[in-house]
């Protein structure tokens, strides 16, 4: 079949009948041997089934002349380089043909054997070995020729007329398609006159019209063999038929579709808004193939005038969502950042070559097709090379050859800038890659040279900020986004992150993070350390080694990822060093954990003694005055005194603002460590604030230990002794003397507690947290890492030091034990204040006995007798401390140890609750003897008891 497709287009036929395939196959089948021994070529083959062919279809006389030009296109068919693209499968085309003659022979007809005999001759002739072509070919010819036997009407036309039709005419209207003529029948009569006169009748005069235009058309109907005067002709008559039907010239349509190509208007092709296309008008004459062609190319016009409207800077066009689908102006993307403008400057170079394109064929539509044609026939008279004097002319068919790839690229421009509309930055781009991802090279390499010039503006961006930690991003079109909002202090925090909107698809998250620190750190060192000498030299090596790894261009990953890591080392490295160098981060660090987190015990020791008098006092009635001379003398008084100045300096005394009237100093009293910038990006007020909570606990903490410490001195063995020595006597004695014994078994339970809770706190908390936080510190490769190592300090401490939100119960209970403690140190105080004023009187009445009883014997000697004062026993005693009033101490005693031993069996049992092994582990500090255990199964045992009694 015609250009390899196997199978007629529709119009490319032969007419010849299906019983031409038996005869042919006879023919070549009974003769092929003989012709290969008298004439030994395919031309002798091919005139032999010229001239049965013609006489077996019932010609009346045949002559040379009739068979040379049957023979010639004989010739022109077996010549054409036709193939078919169905497999090579001989039996299957022999079933198909016997299937063929089976249904068209009349009844009881033996063409089915016939043709097996035949094709079994065939095969048995030596050197064909392409007979399943042969019979491809034949059936192919037989059933093209019977479907346009029913396309004529059906009407039949006797043998004479098939085979003058073959002398008169071998072509046809199938030449208009580009495929192989066919042999049009005629009479006889028409064939002698034909030959006698050159008349041609009214169906030649069809046929001859098909031919002009196939002809006209010049693509290829003519198998290569190129016929300049007779496509002349064939031009003259296509204008000859246009001229009697009033059809528009093609050469105007030609003209108007290049207007359209570009946009504009034409005088039969005018753009229509409510079909949103170029259109032809509909009272313009022409044929249905060329209105067909033109609206297909005036496709470029409306893809050219879609793209021209992305390139404007007054907005772009889109289709409203409206029924009507008019192509409405959008001016929401008028002016989105450089990203765009680089994105149009793309577009616009590629559009350059289509200008070209259409400024060439404007020049050759200016050529006439008559004045083409009329130099192709000098030129062909003069021997000359027709192919280049006849191809001077432009039709729509050419030109449809012309626009077939710029309209391709055309809608690739027309895709991409819809999909990029509304777009920027990093979102545009990873628009366009998305399509980049295309099986059809073509595609990608205009979507990577598109790609390459539209992502120069973020690769600036990222330079710049990797370089100098500026940020020039009006429109926000960077993937690192800037809040403007934010305030100094926390600009390394809050000021700068990650848009992932706008992140593009060359740059993964890990290296846009890195390129995120590193501008950071150059920011914060110019803006913040006020140090930008540091950072200013090592910018060149950086430079250097982007360059030697191939520049900073899209599709080198290696380049921006040596920039960006290269840029990230290089800053961090300097950042670190200002900041332990020349701002001593780590020593304030120390100094914070020394004074707030009551690391220096010396210097609270000697703080809670001087100003533990002062926290007394209400509140309201704190001095901030007093509070700090105090400060400054403990600082003198401990080794404090030797620290730096740069650290002393910033320790200062703060008092948090009462929420009650009952509230004294201890409940409002704190240290502070005012931190300026840098060092503030560290210690930002949400770390100071933890500091406060932490320091808050354990100042709370530290006074129950002092007042424990206190009731030790009130409470110690020598004092007790001496009381219960010289104390009351008598029953009220002995009572007082043993609530003295329990106050100190009690103390002592206290004391166990707090100091077993104090070492936890010091040692596995605080230490154990510290220790983690230098080695961080020393591992730390970027500011982040030593934010995020201070925070994770802090962390721990408030999780470990029970004051984590998972730990807010056990907190209370443990605040509530303080209280008690709180409590006890003020009874003991009472119960030895009353032990000692019956101490000192009982001394008092024992003095004044004494005094008596000298006086009694000096009077004895004179015979003077003195009695007993009221109130005084014989032992010494004065008879004002009574049993109600020891055992009404006893009562407020029991009160204390029994809330003491309730919480603290509350702060037991919760213990074991806490996820963190390290508050675990306390409950086995607080119980290593097992006694509180064994105190509980007693009590549960017992039915009630307490710890004490």
């Amino acid at each position: 079949s015609p250009r390899g497709h196997g199978v007629a287009p529709c119009g490319r036929v032969w007419r010849v009948s299906s019983w031409f395939v038996l005869h042919a196959m006879a023919t070549i089948g009974g003769s092929t041997s003989a012709d290969q021994r008298d004439e030994g070529n395919t031309s002798a083959l091919v005139r032999r089934l010229v001239r049965t062919t013609l006489t077996k279809k019932g010609a009346v006389r045949v002559d040379e002349q009739d068979v040379d030009r049957v023979f010639r296109y004989a010739l022109r068919v077996v010549g054409s380089s036709l193939h078919a693209s169905v497999e090579p499968d001989e039996n299957a085309v022999a079933d198909a043909v016997r299937l063929r003659l089976s249904r068209q022979g009349k009844p009881g007809s033996s063409s089915g054997v016939e043709f097996a005999e035949l094709h079994s001759r065939l095969a048995q002739q030596p050197g064909l070995t392409q007979r399943w072509a042969l019979l491809h070919t034949l059936l192919r010819v037989a059933e093209t020729g019977s479907s346009e036997s029913k396309r004529g009407g059906g009407t039949e036309r006797g043998p004479d007329v098939a085979a003058a039709a073959m002398l008169a005419n071998p072509m046809s209207a199938s030449s208009m398609a580009g495929g192989l003529p066919a042999l049009t029948p005629r009479t006889p009569t028409q064939a002698v006159r034909a030959r006698s006169a050159n008349a041609v009748s009214v169906v030649d005069a069809a046929d001859s019209i098909d031919t002009a235009r196939g002809l006209a058309a010049g693509d290829g109907s003519t198998l290569g063999v190129e016929h300049p005067s007779a496509r002349q002709l064939a031009h003259k008559e296509l204008a000859a038929e246009s001229l009697a039907n009033l059809e528009t010239a093609e050469q105007a349509l030609v003209r108007d579709v290049l207007f359209a190509c570009q946009g504009i208007d034409g005088v039969f092709i005018k753009y229509s808004g409510t079909q949103d296309a170029f259109v032809l008008n509909e009272d313009t004459h022409c044929s249905p193939g060329q209105r067909r062609l033109t609206e297909q190319l005036s496709e470029c016009g409306w893809l050219f005038k879609r793209i021209r409207a992305s390139l404007s800077d007054a907005g772009e066009l889109f289709i409203d969502e409206s029924p009507e689908g008019t192509l409405q102006l959008d001016t929401r993307g008028s002016d989105q950042g450089s990203t765009r403008q680089a994105f149009r400057a793309a577009i616009r170079a590629e559009l350059a070559e289509y200008y070209r394109l259409i400024a060439v064929l404007e020049a050759q539509a200016q050529v006439p097709m008559a004045s083409a044609l009329a130099a192709a026939a000098a030129n062909d008279s003069s021997n000359s090379n027709s192919n280049s004097s006849s191809s001077s002319y432009l039709s729509l068919r050419r030109l449809s050859v012309w626009l077939a790839e710029p309209q391709r690229r055309l809608r690739l421009l027309a895709v991409l800038v819809d999909a990029t509309r509304h777009k920027k930055g990093g979102a545009l781009l990873r628009a366009l890659h998305e399509h980049g991802k295309h099986g059809d090279p073509a595609v990608v390499c205009v979507v990577e040279r598109l790609l390459t010039q539209a992502s120069v503006p973020v690769l600036n961006f990222t330079k710049q900020w990797v370089l100098t930690g500026e940020l020039d991003d009006p429109r926000d079109e960077f993937f690192i986004r800037h809040d403007r909002t934010v305030q100094e202090d926390n600009l390394w925090r809050l000021g700068y992150e990650v848009d992932l909107e706008m992140l593009p698809p060359f740059i993964d998250l890990g290296l846009a993070h890195d390129a995120l620190r590193a501008g950071k750190s150059i920011n914060f060192l110019r803006r913040r350390c006020g140090d930008d000498q540091a950072w200013h030299q090592e910018k060149a090596p950086i430079l250097v080694a982007c360059h030697t790894a191939g520049g900073l261009i899209y599709g080198n990953q290696a380049a921006l990822g040596v920039l960006v890591k290269e840029a990230k080392t290089r800053i961090d490295k300097v950042l670190k060093k200002v900041l332990f160098e020349k701002y001593k981060l780590h020593e304030h660090l120390n100094a914070a954990k020394r004074f707030l987190l009551l690391g220096q015990g010396d210097f609270h020791a000697v703080l809670m003694d001087a100003i533990g008098t002062d926290l007394n006092d209400p509140a309201s009635s704190i001095s901030a005055y007093t509070l700090t001379g105090s400060l400054e003398t403990a600082i003198r008084a401990s080794n404090a005194q030797f620290d730096p100045p740069y650290i002393l300096d910033k320790l200062r005394v703060s008092t948090q603002r009462a929420t009650g009237k009952d509230e004294i100093g201890w409940d409002v009293f704190s240290l502070r460590y005012a931190v300026s910038a840098p060092l503030d990006v560290v210690f930002t007020e949400q770390s100071m604030t933890k500091y406060l909570r932490i320091f808050t606990f354990l100042w709370q903490l530290k006074r129950v230990e002092h007042s424990l410490n206190g009731t030790w001195q009130t409470m110690k063995p020598a004092v007790t002794a001496s009381l219960e020595r010289d104390g009351a006597s008598g029953d009220a004695g002995s009572l007082l003397a043993q609530e003295m014994r329990r106050c100190h078994t009690l103390r002592g339970e206290m004391h166990h507690f707090v100091s077993n809770l104090q070492y936890y706190v010091m040692f596995e908390v605080l230490e154990g947290s510290w220790d983690g936080l230098t080695k961080e510190m020393a591992s730390a490769q970027d500011l982040d890492a030593i934010v995020e190592a201070h925070d994770k300090y802090l962390a721990s401490v408030t999780r470990k030091a029970l004051l984590g939100p998972k730990s807010q119960l056990l907190s209370h209970t443990l605040g509530g034990i303080f209280d008690c403690i709180l409590r006890f140190r003020g009874f003991a105080d009472r119960l030895y204040d009353v032990a000692k004023d019956a101490a000192m009187r009982r001394q008092l009445a024992r003095l004044r006995v004494t005094q008596r009883l000298e006086s009694a014997s000096a009077s004895a000697s004179a015979g003077t007798t003195w009695g007993s004062v009221p109130g005084e026993d014989a032992a010494g005693g004065d008879g004002l401390l009574s049993v109600e009033f020891v055992l009404e101490m006893k009562t407020q005693l029991d009160a204390v140890a029994d809330d003491y031993a309730k919480m603290l069996d509350g702060f037991l049992n919760l213990l074991p609750l806490q996820t963190h092994v390290d508050l675990r582990f306390l409950r086995f500090r607080l119980d290593f003897s097992e006694f509180y255990s064994n105190k509980e199964k007693g009590r549960g045992g017992g039915g009630g008891g307490r710890f004490f009694g």
